[in-house]
């Protein structure tokens, strides 16, 4: 289209002007959402509606280009493979989840509680892609350590599962605990050196509440960094560690369940975690343990659940699943 000023009536030239194009549809998106099937659920249309806003709105603000568009399907398609080539071991899309802090945003919103009582629950943090659902159950005071930890600090855990509300202790709450070893890597990322279930355990407490068992202070670690989350964090300038934990999932019959981890409170990644999951409450103090020929350290951690039926505590938001 031309731009040239064409002369008026009364002989005068208008300045010359560029008639204004929109640089993209503004229907296009719009049309996309519209193609919706009458079947679509209220929630499918809710979610997917705005995705499909906040993509494209994406790709216009930064202009996203088609070599880019094709880098990220590349991306995308390495992290399906490492999946599909693993056995369903490497989960890298659970760990780009995380690494954009998806997981633990969710999380946030998920478990968002409003207690009002003195006991605060426990806050929750992200499961991560390492939790198991056959974790050997085990009786109070066995150790969840199976196999040799070359420098590892044995330490006595121990505490008490405790109502949010009335401040008693929950008889038969049960505690999953699940580390890595002084290596940084959970038991199937190491067969060659760690049992299957290696430092990990499920324990029921007793009649109050109580649990005690022997693990690792944890070791801080790197993530995976030969996949897309390893991309992704070198192409941000970004660590790929995490700090020192120890994950734990709590439930009692009649409570909301909680995930959580735990930290060490002198671990130097705490502020600069690479998946955004520490917490204050989170931060935990192992003490040296003197008089126990089986460790060394000590842990006292008491958890504590609100009950299903208090108002209480408002979950805000989806259920995080993994």
């Amino acid at each position: 289209m031309s731009t040239t000023a064409k002369p008026q009536q009364n002989g005068d030239t208008t300045e010359n002007k560029t008639s204004h194009v929109p640089s993209f549809d503004q229907a296009f998106t719009e049309n996309c959402i519209k193609a919706f099937g009458p079947k679509t659920s209220p929630r499918s249309r809710e979610v997917f509606s705005s995705l499909f806003r906040h993509i494209h709105e994406f790709a216009r603000e930064v202009n996203l280009t088609m070599d880019e568009w094709m880098a990220g399907q590349e991306l995308l398609n390495r992290t399906g493979e490492m999946w599909a080539n693993s056995n369903h071991k490497r989960n890298e899309m659970h760990r780009l989840s995380d690494i954009f802090g998806l997981e633990s945003l969710v999380d946030e919103m998920a478990h968002k509680s409003m207690a009002e009582t003195d006991e605060v629950p426990t806050s929750s943090a992200i499961l991560g892609p390492f939790w198991s659902p056959n974790a050997p159950w085990r009786e109070l005071g066995a150790s969840i350590i199976d196999s040799p930890a070359p420098g590892g600090l044995v330490t006595l855990c121990h505490g008490k599962v405790i109502d949010a509300v009335s401040g008693e202790g929950i008889p038969g709450a049960v505690v999953d605990f699940w580390q890595a070893s002084t290596n940084g890597k959970y038991d199937f990322q190491d067969p060659d050196n760690q049992a299957d279930n290696n430092l990990r355990g499920k324990f029921k407490c007793d009649k109050n509440g109580e649990y005690h068992f022997y693990c690792l202070r944890p070791t801080a670690y790197s993530l995976p960094t030969d996949g897309p989350a390893g991309v992704i964090l070198n192409l941000l300038d970004r660590h790929p560690m995490r700090p020192a934990h120890i994950h734990v999932m709590i439930s009692g019959e009649g409570y909301r369940p909680c995930t959580t981890q735990i930290y060490p409170d002198d671990d130097p990644y705490l502020t600069t975690d690479s998946v955004f999951a520490v917490k204050d409450d989170l931060v935990v103090n192992f003490k040296e343990l003197k008089g126990d020929d089986k460790a060394t350290r000590e842990l006292v951690l008491n958890l504590c659940l609100v009950p299903k039926n208090s108002n209480k505590s408002e979950p805000n938001g989806v259920q995080s699943s993994s």
